[in-house]
């Protein structure tokens, strides 16, 4: 990959703000920064509670059911005890991101638990009634994680709200795993110290907390009473071992073996990233814990799912949006000269080029011009972009603010070339450039919309589009496609990074 650029929370940051806790004992200190805000689980138990309350109480009295009050109380406890025998109410699952399929399916298993109980006790409120006093349900609990989840990746920003790690590994291993954690944001572990299994520089800025002999002791109990004592020392919560020929077999357990009798967590990376834990499996084969990782899905009901689903959304799409087209095109020729639609020559899956369709938003010689301001590039890769372009027509702004000017590919996807969700469609000239892993992106069809849409778009950095666009090649499946779909409402309504 060629540059390293993410938005990051610096390790010695996070470190300072790490120390700033109080002393205590072993891996409990006074205030733990792992620790989220106390009124995450109240505020999610009061917000299903009401979610689903009022409504079922407002609907069922205005259709003069005999008991509404009881009835709004059984569909409170119902959806809070779905969601406690979900474990959504646990400590790790509080505030996470889960996006909308998740909650649809605890929403699903709650009309499965409502429709028993009406049989039961005879209620006899219209089904569509009952069904629609449901569904605010279902609304308040997703507009609440995304309230939450915006809150705990801000204070996650600031250090606060994290697990403080150490991270026992080789030095290099160690060092490439507290760089990864160090770049990215949208996870709850700050590296307050390192254990370094062997000699070796670290680069990553992180304090020693103690390094441990190249090879094993012969009394295991050094390496235990070092861990122990670093991890007392930085008030660490968890111990994540990077595994090597210096660190793994009986000496991993007798290191395990000493946090475990102490109360603390070890945690084992793989290797493996940008993997999705959909895909792994734990296995035990004669005592050994091993790893399954299941192949992307390439082939079978999902893929003809995605496929039949494409082609019926885009058809649908274009008969429903035509007068919209007409609108857009007479505002494009009104706007300036030239043809309202644009074509241009993009790769497609497995190396296929294809000619792609959009609405025109830039003046009629656009790629003349473009040679002349390849000095104001802004993207740190290989796509160009400028925030504000001088080939971009007035129109043209509008359009690419909301996003209109990709309706046309609508028709691509009819014909098969490309698909609603997808990586980026690249160019001739780009993927010239590209890496082997760079084309990889190429396997799948290229899409509308993604992962890159959903995250910021134009503001991501060339390396973040890349690791964006695999990561939804490695772990795609149908019901991923249907949650980016929803989450690209918001990115279109908000346009950052659309420009």
């Amino acid at each position: 990959m060629r540059h390293v650029h993410f938005p990051a929370r610096t390790v010695a940051a996070a470190a300072g703000a790490a120390a700033g806790a109080a002393d205590g004992p072993l891996g409990a200190p006074a205030r733990r920064l792992g620790d989220k805000a106390r009124w995450y689980l109240p505020a999610a138990v009061g917000a299903d509670l009401a979610g689903a309350a009022l409504p079922v109480g407002l609907v069922f009295d205005a259709a003069q059911q005999a008991r509404p009050l009881y009835c709004a109380l059984g569909a409170a406890l119902a959806w809070a005890g779905v969601q406690a025998l979900r474990r959504r109410y646990a400590a790790r699952a509080l505030g996470e991101s889960r996006g909308v399929l998740p909650v649809l399916h605890d929403w699903l298993i709650l009309i499965g638990v409502l429709a028993v109980a009406r049989v039961i006790t005879g209620e006899s409120t219209p089904r569509l009634a009952a069904l629609g006093a449901l569904l605010p349900a279902l609304l308040v609990t997703v507009a609440h994680h995304k309230l939450t989840y915006r809150h705990l990746n801000a204070a996650r920003r600031a250090a606060q709200a994290v697990s403080r790690v150490l991270v026992l590994g080789e030095p290099a291993a160690a060092d490439h795993v507290i760089a990864h954690l160090a770049a990215r944001t949208d996870h709850p572990y700050v590296v307050v110290g390192v254990l370094p299994v062997g000699e070796g520089a670290l680069e990553g800025g992180v304090p020693v907390a103690a390094r441990l002999a190249a090879r094993m002791p012969e009394a295991l109990g050094e390496d235990a009473a070092a861990v122990r004592d670093a991890v007392r020392g930085h008030h660490a919560d968890l111990v994540l071992v990077v595994p090597g020929a210096r660190i793994a077999g009986e000496r991993l357990r007798r290191v395990a073996w000493a946090l475990h009798d102490e109360g603390l967590e070890l945690a084992v990376f793989p290797g493996l990233v940008e993997v999705s834990v959909k895909r792994l499996e734990t296995l035990s084969a004669g005592g050994l814990a091993v790893l399954r990782v299941a192949p992307p899905v390439r082939r079978g009901a999902q893929t003809l799912l995605k496929s039949a689903f494409d082609r019926a959304a885009a058809a649908a799409g274009l008969f429903v949006l035509s007068p919209l087209f007409l609108v857009l095109v007479l505002a494009i020729r009104l706007g300036s000269r030239g043809p309202a639609f644009y074509s241009q020559r993009r790769i497609g899956r497995d190396g296929v080029p294809f000619v792609m369709w959009k609405f025109r938003t830039m003046v009629v010689d656009a790629d003349r011009l473009k040679p002349g301001l390849s000095g104001a590039n802004e993207n740190d890769g290989l796509m160009f972009k400028m925030r504000r372009d001088p080939r971009v027509t007035r129109v043209g702004r509008l359009l690419r603010r909301t996003s209109l000017d990709e309706l046309p590919q609508l028709v691509n996807v009819l014909t098969g070339s490309m698909s609603l969700v997808g990586p980026r469609p690249p160019l001739p000239e780009e993927v010239a450039e590209y890496d082997e892993v760079e084309l990889r992106r190429l396997t799948v069809r290229p899409g509308m919309t993604g992962l890159w849409q959903i995250s910021g778009r134009s503001d991501l950095s060339w390396d973040e589009t890349i690791q964006l666009d695999l990561q939804y090649v490695d772990n795609w499946s149908f019901t991923s496609d249907v949650d980016v779909m929803g989450r690209t409402l918001r990115a279109v309504v908000d346009g950052r990074g659309a420009y």
